[in-house]
């Protein structure tokens, strides 16, 4: 059951899809990664050049564990999967150990479809004036709209598993904690603007890698 639920978000996500008019034959854009990035995505890739490799990702296992969070993810974009390109989709797996947590973040330019496929966890966005708050378990799925901030914490005396997808195929990523400790932001204005005290926030500065 738990591909089952898999295959049917990422069926519904394309279901929705308008081709781009630059792909090839209106179906399809392979990046092409050795040539930049544009606003609008990879160019793409000469259609001779296109391999069936282009179109495979393996290795969609559990990922290394950060300390900080007891969580590993492994996310498939079209960095990692040229056949992504202007098809508005990709992935990631998130596995929490126990007491693990994705952190609090948000995707300005992508929805986002959560399927809890192991253990427990405590999932929620929020907004300026709600917190839409979900202990969720297996078979279920939470869509969490763009742009709100939110989180999962695994709340089960087990390791947690949850795969999602995204409705852009390089979807950004703001974590709240390296936003605000992850730079030379000086510690004055931010105990200034946050009301944490300075010895917290050198703390936090170490943890994410800040300065100042």
């Amino acid at each position: 059951m738990k591909m089952i639920h898999v295959i049917l978000v990422f069926v519904a996500l394309f279901s929705s899809y308008i081709p781009n008019a630059t792909c090839i034959n209106n179906d399809f854009c392979v990046a092409d990664l050795s040539r930049p990035k544009t606003p609008l995505g990879y160019q793409c890739k000469s259609e001779k050049d296109v391999t069936v490799d282009d179109f495979i990702f393996s290795g969609f296992v559990a990922g290394n564990a950060s300390k900080l969070f007891n969580l590993g993810i492994t996310f498939v974009n079209v960095e990692k999967l040229p056949g992504l390109n202007g098809l508005g989709i990709s992935t990631v797996r998130a596995d929490l150990g126990v007491n693990g947590s994705v952190p609090l973040h948000s995707h300005p330019d992508a929805t986002e479809l959560v399927i809890i496929v192991e253990g427990q966890v405590n999932i929620g966005f929020i907004t300026p004036t709600k917190i839409f708050l979900k202990d969720a378990k297996p078979g279920d799925v939470i869509v969490v709209p763009k742009g709100q901030l939110h989180f999962l914490v695994n709340t089960g005396p087990k390791k947690a598993v949850a795969f999602a997808a995204f409705s852009s195929s390089d979807p950004s990523v703001q974590t709240l904690d390296l936003l605000l400790f992850g730079n030379d932001l000086s510690t004055s204005v931010l105990s200034k603007t946050t009301l944490l005290d300075a010895a917290q926030i050198q703390k936090l500065k170490v943890a994410f890698g800040g300065k100042n």
